[in-house]
């Protein structure tokens, strides 16, 4: 399992360096058109959504494949790849530097890696979380190589909160963080993982926007709380993903979820609704 685990990594090492290095190129350049769900897409997410589905039916031939652009449906495999080419396509082409490349790995339909590299910041973040799968190998949440985990701080002005765009009517109540709006929800859970943030908050994120940065958050000490009334992991193979939103809060340590959730909860019901 060592030896798997070894390659599952340096895969997403080699593979992220080489297209984070050609979106470089791209960056603030390209026009976006708009997918039927409103989100943005440019020629360079499908040429990277590509080049990531090529380069894991070659490395890994018997595992499936769920990505952003182009495959939506969970396949029966107990492994299952799903890819984010570019986790923040709106800052990629309106010259905004956070925007990343974002792998998860599932196993029997739960997340258990998760590698998402940020070429413009220079910020790649990687980690293992097994969880009830059984599975036994490496551990912990790394960024560039050195272990991080959550804060263990209380909840204060001091310290920060990250929202989607789709959650600011929290901010019509009292909030007891600074709040900040970056854009990517993979890079709002890692802020959580690493210790800058202590909370995040996603309304309709799909399962490519978390499933790179759920193992990373879980083995960093974080907790994701998804915002519905039945458990998301592991994920129903054979599902179109393709309109399923995961309304989550992230926290990093469990005295802050009675803290916040019962600001947020309200998010999670109306993003149900909206997709029921």
């Amino acid at each position: 399992m060592i030896y798997f685990w070894q390659q599952v990594y340096n895969f997403c090492q080699h593979i992220t360096s080489r297209i984070g290095d050609k979106l470089l190129e791209d960056f603030a350049k390209l026009e976006p058109t708009r997918k039927a769900d409103g989100s943005l897409v440019t020629a360079a997410d499908k040429w990277a959504d590509q080049e990531i589905r090529t380069g894991i039916k070659q490395c890994f031939p018997t595992h499936g494949i769920l990505t952003e652009e182009t495959e939506h449906l969970l396949p029966i495999n107990d492994w299952c790849w799903v890819v984010d080419p570019i986790d923040g396509t709106t800052n990629f082409t309106r010259g905004l530097p956070i925007w990343g490349i974002s792998i998860g790995l599932l196993f029997k339909g739960t997340p258990v890696f998760g590698f998402v590299h940020f070429p413009q910041i220079q910020q790649t973040y990687h980690g293992y979380f097994y969880g009830d799968t059984g599975l036994t190998g490496p551990k912990g949440a790394y960024l560039n190589g050195d272990r991080i985990y959550t804060s263990n701080a209380d909840a204060s002005m001091n310290h920060i909160f990250t929202l989607c765009a789709r959650s600011t009517e929290v901010l019509k109540n009292y909030f007891p963080c600074k709040i900040r709006l970056t854009g990517v929800a993979s890079y709002n859970m890692l802020l959580v993982a690493c210790g800058a943030a202590l909370g995040s908050l996603e309304a309709t994120p799909k399962i490519w926007d978390i499933a790179g940065a759920y193992p990373i958050l879980r083995a960093a000490g974080g907790q994701l709380i998804h915002l519905e009334p039945q458990p998301v992991f592991p994920l129903p193979q054979g599902t179109d993903y393709s309109h399923r939103g995961f309304p989550s809060l992230c926290v990093a340590h469990p005295k802050l979820i009675n803290e916040f959730k019962p600001l947020v909860e309200f998010i999670g019901e109306k993003a149900l609704q909206h997709s029921s």
